[in-house]
């Protein structure tokens, strides 16, 4: 329940800037590291490639992200398109105020015991 509350929370954030959670944190693996295919980016983002391979190619028809082949012909790769960039970096002034509006509600226990506990269930 805690997961789709935040997952709502960030998806209404972001649909001003024509995006959704999951395609934010798309943007932000991309701009962080864009040499992976689309399964390692998955497992990296602990997304299902179906689902993965979903948003990528909302994200190219938007004309954020550009998928070719990777390096060989069975692995397919992403890379942000210049527009791509501009959005991720406009995202982020909204994103980090999210952030800080998620820490000042977390009091007890605090923010970083909480995501140091997510990012532990995470990696189970």
């Amino acid at each position: 329940m805690a997961a789709r509350a935040i997952t709502r929370r960030a998806d209404g954030k972001l649909r001003p800037f024509g995006i959704n959670g999951a395609q934010f944190n798309i943007l932000a693996a991309l701009a962080m590291r864009q040499d992976r295919s689309v399964t390692e980016m998955a497992k990296a983002l602990a997304m299902d490639r179906t689902t993965l391979s979903r948003n990528l190619s909302v994200l190219e028809r938007k004309g954020l992200v550009s998928i070719g082949p990777g390096e060989n012909a069975r692995k397919r790769q992403a890379k942000l398109t210049e527009a791509g960039r501009k959005k991720f970096e406009s995202v982020i002034p909204e994103w980090r105020r999210s952030q800080e509006e998620l820490r000042q509600t977390l009091t007890n226990p605090d923010f970083m015991t909480t995501i140091a506990g997510l990012r532990h269930l995470s990696a189970l």
